[in-house]
């Protein structure tokens, strides 16, 4: 058992391990209203395929989780960090950084992508916005979760027209 704020026992359990059930999964992306959780087999085989992965446990439900990867000894990239938001604030992301900045403590830089809403959190776990960086993505995971969106509309839309 891990201490939260304040003193008091919480129940959360972290653990390092790289094999997930699906719904666990989708449950978790999707409760932070992340696309990826749409690609539940994906994110499945993408656990499996991380060097590091850390998962925070309130009994048997997923309540949070941070993924890295890294090139063996300079550099370690934190890909994914996901908390449920109703166990947000409570010291669970701010453990699960501290968790993988223990395991990569001899190499030269830990990179996290941290969009703007984000950088206060990052910034209180010792991470440091660049002045001269900006992050750059190819990526079609939200055009593809959009145009399925899109379409669902669409075809509601077409089948109240045809029943009106």
């Amino acid at each position: 058992m891990d201490r939260m704020p304040g003193g008091l026992m919480s129940k959360i359990e972290y653990k390092e391990i790289h094999e997930f059930e699906i719904g666990d999964l989708q449950d978790l992306f999707l409760s932070v209203e992340w696309s990826s959780g749409h690609f539940p087999e994906k994110l499945q085989i993408a656990m499996r395929n991380f060097e590091t992965v850390i998962s925070a446990w309130d009994g048997d439900k997923l309540v949070g989780m941070i993924c890295a990867m890294d090139d063996g000894i300079m550099t370690a990239y934190i890909h994914y960090l996901l908390v449920r938001p109703e166990y947000q604030d409570k010291g669970i992301g701010k453990e699960l950084v501290l968790k993988v900045t223990d395991i990569y403590n001899d190499y030269l830089r830990i990179v996290v992508v941290g969009y703007d809403e984000e950088i206060g959190f990052y910034e209180t776990c010792g991470f440091e916005k660049a002045d001269d960086a900006s992050p750059m993505f190819i990526t079609e995971l939200w055009c593809i979760f959009l145009f399925a969106l899109n379409f669902y509309f669409l075809q509601h839309l077409l089948l109240e027209f045809c029943f009106y």
